[in-house]
């Protein structure tokens, strides 16, 4: 039954502009990655000469934490209002499918659009350090850890925002409150270590990545259970 949701969620976002940010958000970080380099290409080359790959690779990751942030807050938003916008929350909840079901498509339909930027994020950083001359002995599992695991540790805000946008019809509260965290996670490096903005740029004490993914998963899985019960008991207009 998901998958019937989920293929019926597809369809209403195919003539959005949802298809256009997943490329731009991707798009805007290599670009200006690719204008840096440019620039201070003889000072940047000989600040990273031992390792090329991992330097570009580190400036493409200080850049892809908040854009990822901004937007997972764009993408919720623009899904939970297009069915706002249409009146439609009532005639779908009205159908024989269960609020597990609509409320989890909407959370998958989130994932996937924001795992195909992560794609692209590292389709894109492999062309630029191509491009840059740095050759092809690419530091794969490096690769993964920018380009998905600050996705996996934003797992809370991204539940958090899904769970606004639906459950209130102005969208102008959900997107202040992402933008806000978006602009709070660029001072976030110096905060706590259990402060989520904070997680997604793969920054804690132990120096350990993956403790912030565990805890983004962790966290995520408690705020999608809890923004799960509480659309399943609540009206929404």
């Amino acid at each position: 039954m998901i998958g019937k949701v989920l293929s019926s969620d597809f369809m209403k976002i195919r003539r959005t502009w949802i298809w256009l940010l997943i490329f731009l958000g991707p798009f805007g970080v290599v670009s200006l990655q690719a204008i840096n380099f440019s620039l201070r290409y003889d000072y940047l080359t000989k600040l990273y000469a031992d390792d090329l790959w991992g330097g570009l690779l580190n400036n493409v990751q200080y850049l892809a934490a908040p854009a990822l942030l901004f937007g997972i807050t764009l993408i919720a938003s623009m899904i939970a209002g297009l069915e706002h916008r249409l009146n439609s929350w009532k005639q779908l909840l009205a159908l024989p499918v269960s609020r597990f079901h609509v409320f989890t498509a909407k959370f998958a339909l989130n994932l996937i659009l924001l795992l195909s930027a992560c794609v692209l994020l590292a389709a894109g950083s492999i062309l630029l350090g191509a491009g840059l001359g740095f050759g092809w002995d690419i530091p794969w599992q490096r690769l993964f850890i920018i380009s998905f695991y600050p996705f996996f540790a934003a797992m809370p805000v991204l539940a958090l925002q899904l769970w606004l946008s639906i459950v209130m019809r102005n969208q102008a509260i959900p997107l202040t409150c992402g933008i806000m965290g978006t602009i709070l996670s660029l001072y976030s490096i110096k905060m706590p270590d259990w402060i989520p903005l904070k997680w997604p740029h793969l920054v804690n004490a132990a120096d350990v990545p993956e403790y912030s993914v565990l805890a983004g998963l962790a966290a995520g899985a408690v705020i999608y259970t809890a923004s799960l019960v509480h659309f399943a008991r609540r009206d929404v207009n």
